[in-house]
């Protein structure tokens, strides 16, 4: 075998070699029974192979590689050799075959990638700058170096040389000779003149020395850097060096602009969008008002029309002086729903109104004027039939084409006419002419191809020629402004329009052409029903949970004002207090408090609490993990709380705020606080001495007489005493009272039968203070007796007045517990949707309970009329408030309200229900100003209102008792009545003025208004008001 490969090698067929390496790799010659010869060789160059180096088989593949490239366009050539066209190509089919782009983009691609990664890491030079080492000196620093000198002292230590001096010299004298002095002689320098003798000068005389030199930046530290990073990379990855490169390497964006999203410009391939980014758009006429597209230049305004000015950031609304109601009405209407919905390519935040003569002469009309290119002069307004002979004379330029066969065909019935939704069709595509307007409409069953022909169609009629000569109202020139267009003409204005359009896809501009168009009636249409409230969800309402307790202060959350809390890190703090300073506000002053009197507030003044405290990180032990110690004395900060009490004068309140702005100045944080919403942080502060009295601290005097006191709060820290009126009626069987006779030396603690236990630990420790406002001090004698419900001594009575069980909501003989907390719901449809909102107390405790958590002030407070729902557990209340008369509130005022009070009633009755679906709990309907003793116990204190009395007289239930929820909502959900109640004032509940109609019976409907009801809504609305006012029923 060797014998003969060495033979086939040194044959002249040696040559054609290559030719059979290539029939090798063909699939036919592969088999030793079709060619022998040929499967020897190759079975020889396998054994070879095996016996290859590594280094030598890396050098055959890069030159197989290499030759691959040469013999055609490498990974494109493949398209030309491997391909079906290719093989056509070579039997001469006469297929021409190009290679593949996408295969030259992957090669060039691999191509830069890998240079890339294996680019030549050379050091470089980047930079050459120019340094200047030495500046030379002037003529008056060389005359400084050397000390002047005399010539007579200058030529007294030189000898004089004569001639008898030089004769001595023989010519046969010995010289010096050396090749050291041979060498200096020969390249001596001649001098003609002679050298100076000042070193500094010789030196600047040099041209051989440099004065600056060239500094060179080299690129060694980004290959550094470069190299560092690779090998970071590369030293636990198996990756490919190409794709380590593209690892390594770094994009450069800076030459990419992003777009921002709130840009107002429209990105669209569409080159037909059916508006502009400046449009001035005209609207005139009084039956039918034509809205159409005008030239944006100031001098198309008129003092009688109305003009909309439409760009991508601005909406404006332009009337004129002497423009009709009509005009202006569909011009607002038509602004606002353009600004809504975003029409016409607008993103404008909202409507800006232009009046002539009014308010064109501020910023926004400045702006106004300078998108029309200036402000200049306009016409007036013209005679009072224009408008009339304006809206028949546009109509004559009115054209509608359809596509019929690749052709545009006039549409006969809706030429020169106002165009009817009726015309269009799904499967058909129309071209609207409206002069200054153009449109390609098309149906959503239009085939694509037939778009294509109408858009290119309508393209060539837009671009086209025009003649208007025989219409009345030239449409690019319907102002009268621009003689330079004119009549007839090749090609129209730039500021014209023409747009594409599908359906259900059109503008407001397009829309306003039609005389009848369906989507704009029912839009109108709904927008005059009201809007119908559901009740909101009871079940959320009964399930919500309380959100945990919070005051943040300086970016920190003080929870309660003392123990642990969280800094603005999140680290554990303790949070302690240094010192409490007050104020007493006076009218237009300020009166500090001493540290007796702090915590000793009035209900008519105003106070300002300051309260510095510490914030100290604590951190834990290292050998008692548990325990925490203190990482060091924390920073001292302060807050200022300015207390405002419920019946204080408005100076009062301006100038605590005022103190408390300027004693927070450097520092701190600055809390408005009023009477009955006190942060428990305020609370802890006088540590249960709060006490808050009646009146103002300027007229409290001490007469003697009995005051009584209601205990609120359920931690010690945070109790307080509330000044209420001394009687009976204050009594409060789930709370503890005070009854103090100061003068007398006699203090009664009253516990109510349903107070909790802990009310009553408070109660206890409020008493151990002796404050002066009370009429005390640390000398008086006070003897305190502890009373209980039930248990009254006669001086207990003889001090309220008169013994009176009736007076307030005794619970002797009611077994409950009462060991729950009372929850309150505001219901409103403030914000069109009818929801519910539950109050919390601001001083409210986890897993306690607290038997009066709200004030009267939480109801009333609110604008009037509202609607709060109380849950007792036992029962459940819906208190409606004081309704405004007849003549304070409009008819849809009434309507809305009565709307709301449904929803409220139905929300109630479901709450009940979710409750307890077996036996839910009476739900009861209270008026303001006729509240039950079982609905006003449940408040600390109630106050009667004067000013809500006289409503009781008219309202359905009477102030002794209550009314069920259900009853009153089946009168207000009755849908009949006859036509005396219809006819008389006031009115019934939950009937709406505006449709006295709809409660009558079929019967008293035809006899009242002679017809049947089909008959009456066939009507239009003007005839069948005018019809219920005759018959009184509007």
């Amino acid at each position: 075998l060797a014998i003969l490969i060495e033979s086939l090698l040194t044959c002249p067929v040696h040559k054609c070699m290559h030719s059979i390496h290539e029939a090798i790799s063909e699939p036919s010659l592969q088999h030793p029974s079709l060619c022998p010869l040929l499967y020897l060789h190759q079975k020889s160059s396998a054994d070879v192979e095996t016996k290859m180096s590594l280094a030598e088989r890396m050098k055959i593949l890069q030159e197989n590689e290499e030759a691959w490239k040469s013999r055609g366009r490498g990974a494109a050539n493949d398209s030309t050799q491997f391909t079906v066209a290719g093989r056509m190509a070579k039997r001469g089919h006469g297929v021409k075959v190009e290679g593949d782009k996408r295969l030259d983009k992957l090669e060039s691609f691999l191509d830069k990638l890998h240079n890339k990664g294996h680019q030549m890491s050379t050091i470089e030079v980047t930079a050459e700058t120019e340094k200047e080492v030495m500046t030379l000196d002037d003529e008056e620093t060389f005359g400084r170096f050397y000390k002047p000198v005399s010539p007579s002292s200058r030529n007294s230590g030189i000898t004089a040389l004569t001639q008898e001096d030089l004769r001595d010299l023989q010519a046969d004298t010995p010289k010096l000779t050396s090749a050291g002095t041979e060498h200096k002689r020969a390249v001596r320098p001649a001098r003609n003149n002679q050298g100076s003798r000042n070193p500094l000068r010789a030196l600047a005389a040099r041209n051989d020395i440099r004065q600056g030199y060239t500094e060179q930046r080299l690129n060694v530290a980004t290959v550094e850097t470069k190299r560092i990073q690779v090998e970071r990379m590369a030293k636990h990855s198996n990756l490919a060096d190409a794709a380590l490169a593209g690892l390594a390497s770094k994009e450069n964006f800076r030459k990419i602009n992003l777009r921002s999203t709130k840009s107002t410009e429209v990105v669209t391939n569409n080159s037909t969008l059916p508006f502009h980014k400046l449009m001035l758009i005209r609207i005139k006429g009084r039956r039918h008002v034509q809205v159409r597209l005008v030239e944006p230049t100031a001098r198309c305004l008129n003092s009688g029309d109305c003009f909309l000015l439409i760009t991508p950031k601005h909406c404006f609304m332009w009337s004129g002086e002497f423009a009709n109601v009509i005009e202006k009405a569909k011009a607002s209407e038509m602004a606002a729903f353009v600004q809504a919905k975003r029409d016409l390519g607008c993103k404008a935040p909202q409507v800006t109104v232009l009046e002539e003569g009014i308010n064109t002469d501020n910023r926004w009309a400045k702006e106004f004027w300078n998108l029309l290119g200036g402000k200049t002069d306009y016409r007036g307004a013209g005679e009072p039939e224009e408008d009339e002979l304006y809206e028949s004379g546009v109509l004559d330029s009115n054209g509608v084409y359809r596509l019929q066969e690749g052709k545009l065909v006039p549409y006969q019935e809706a030429w020169a006419s106002i165009p009817s939704v009726t015309l269009l069709n799904s499967k058909e595509a129309l071209v609207f002419d409206f002069g200054s307007e153009v449109y390609v409409w098309t149906g959503k069953d239009v085939s694509l191809a037939d778009r294509k022909v109408a858009v290119q169609l309508g393209k060539q009629l837009w671009s086209g020629s025009y003649d208007y000569s025989g219409c009345r109202v030239n449409p690019l020139d319907a102002c009268s402004s621009n003689t330079d267009i004119p009549e007839q003409g090749e090609g129209r204005p730039s500021w014209t329009l023409f747009g594409r359009l599908s359906e259900h896809n059109e503008t407001a501009l397009f829309r306003e052409k039609f005389l009848d168009w369906a989507e704009r009636k029912k839009d109108e249409a709904a927008m005059e029903e009201p809007d119908i409230l559901k009740p909101c969800d009871a079940k959320a309402l009964l399930n919500g949970a309380a959100d945990p307790m919070r005051c943040i202060l300086e970016g920190v959350d003080v929870q309660r004002g003392h123990g642990l809390v969280r800094t603005e890190d999140g680290r554990q703090a303790d949070l302690a207090t240094v010192a409490v300073d007050a104020w007493h506000i006076r009218e237009f002053e300020e009166e500090e408090l001493p540290l007796a009197s702090v915590g000793q507030l009035h209900e008519g003044d105003t106070y300002v609490i300051r309260w510095k405290y510490s914030v100290t990180t604590v951190v834990g032990k290292r050998q008692k993990p548990g325990e925490l110690s203190s990482g060091g004395a924390g920073r001292e900060r302060s807050a200022c709380f300015f207390w405002q009490g419920r019946h204080s004068s408005v100076s009062g309140k301006g100038t605590s705020a005022l103190m408390t702005v300027e004693l927070g100045s450097h520092r701190g944080a600055q809390v408005l606080v009023a009477q009955g919403k006190e942060p428990p942080c305020f609370l802890q502060l006088f540590q249960g001495g709060l006490v808050i009295h009646k009146g103002s601290r300027e007229d409290a005097s001490n007469t003697g007489a009995w005051r009584l006191y209601c205990v609120r709060g359920e931690a010690l820290a945070e109790a307080s005493l509330v000044e209420v009126e001394c009687c009976c009626a204050c009594l409060r069987s789930r709370a503890t009272l005070v009854l103090l006779g100061a003068h007398q030396g006699q203090l009664y603690l009253w516990h109510g039968c349903k107070s909790h236990a802990g009310a009553r630990e408070v109660g206890t420790r409020t008493v151990e203070r002796h404050p002066s406002e009370l009429g005390l001090n640390s000398n008086s004698s006070l003897k305190v007796e502890v009373v209980e419900e039930g248990t009254e001594p006669a001086g207990f009575w003889n001090a309220l007045g008169q013994q009176d069980r009736k007076a307030y909501d005794c619970m002797l003989q009611d077994p409950g517990k009462y060991n729950f907390t009372p929850r309150l719901f505001h219901l409103s449809a403030s914000s069109g949707v009818f929801e519910g909102e539950e109050l919390l107390s601001p001083a409210r405790v986890t897993d306690a309970v607290m038997a009066m958590p709200f004030l009267q002030e939480n109801l009333y407070s609110v604008q009037q009329p509202a609607l709060f729902m109380l849950d007792n557990r036992l029962e459940v209340y819906l208190w409606q408030g004081r309704q405004p008369d007849d003549e304070e509130c409009t008819g849809s005022a009434k309507i809305r309200w009565e709307n709301q009070k449904k929803c409220a009633m139905e929300t109630v009755l479901q709450y009940c229900k979710e409750k307890n679906s077996r036996r839910p709990p009476q739900a009861y309907l209270v008026l303001a100003g006729s509240e039950p003793l079982t609905f006003t116990n449940i408040f600390p204190y109630w106050e009667r209102d004067p000013s809500i009395i006289p409503q009781v007289k008219i309202c359905v239930c009477s102030p002794l008792h209550v009314t069920l929820v259900q009853d009153a909502l089946n009168r207000l959900s009755k849908n009949q009545y006859s036509v005396e109640e219809l006819t008389a004032k006031p009115l019934p509940e939950g009937v709406d003025p505006l449709r006295l109609e709809i409660y009558l019976s079929d019967q008293d409907f035809q006899g009242v208004l002679e017809m049947t009801r089909t008959e009456f809504n066939a009507l239009p609305n003007w005839k069948q008001k005018n019809l219920k006012k005759s018959k009184g029923l509007f």
